[in-house]
């Protein structure tokens, strides 16, 4: 696999680690959030700002309308992508910290400089990641923090995130945690590791590509 493609699989599979974490609930009892996790809400308004930072970078990106509209089409579900990343940062960040855990900026600078040789420049991999997995420019360190979290996480528990013990820790998180989704935001199917209505590729290749990177 190229080493580019490799690379851009990290987003991917962060997003899937999730999957066996979260089920949908009705959260009346939250009005006007998306979820809750750890009695903390991440608010609809919350939400729509972070995909609304997609679609600007998305309009700069692709002026032409009807290009713009097959962008949009094409990114039906960012949504609800987007949500879900947010909530796993959450359930990382709980078992990273329960784990003693920690990613410095020094790691996430020197993880952005190797992924960006690779792409062959820092705009390059930013317009990589809008196109291919709905991160805005300024939210690409944050979406390396998320990688790394889960890269040392399985590394500090002995193992890597395609295995069971990795995902028992985050388990054990969601659970500490307690997560409340929305459920217009879809479902997961705990059996499947993925969310219903997706396909799932996967973990066995962000370690893979994580090992190329010098954290």
């Amino acid at each position: 696999m190229h080493r580019r493609r490799r690379t851009a699989l990290l987003l991917t599979a962060a997003i899937a680690v999730a999957a066996p974490l979260l089920t949908a609930c009705g959260n009346d009892a939250h009005p006007g959030a998306a979820a809750v996790v750890g009695g903390q809400r991440i608010t609809v308004a919350q939400l729509e700002s972070r995909v609304d930072e997609v679609r600007e970078a998305q309009r700069a990106a692709v002026p032409d309308e009807e290009q713009y509209r097959q962008v949009l089409a094409r990114t039906g579900s960012l949504t609800r992508d987007t949500l879900h990343g947010m909530v796993l940062d959450r359930v990382l960040d709980g078992a990273a910290q329960e784990a003693g855990v920690t990613v410095t900026r020094k790691e996430i600078q020197q993880m952005r400089a190797g992924m960006e040789q690779q792409a062959g420049g820092a705009k390059e991999l930013e317009t990589a990641w809008l196109q291919q997995y709905g991160i805005a420019p300024e939210r690409l360190d944050d979406s390396l923090l998320l990688q790394l979290k889960a890269q040392k996480l399985a590394r500090s528990l002995g193992t890597d995130t395609g295995r069971p013990e990795f995902w028992k820790a985050l388990s054990e998180a969601s659970e500490r945690l307690g997560i409340d989704m929305n459920p217009r935001y879809g479902t997961w199917d705990a059996e499947r590791s993925g969310r219903v209505d997706a396909k799932t590729p996967w973990l066995r290749e962000v370690t893979a590509a994580g090992s190329e990177q010098p954290v």
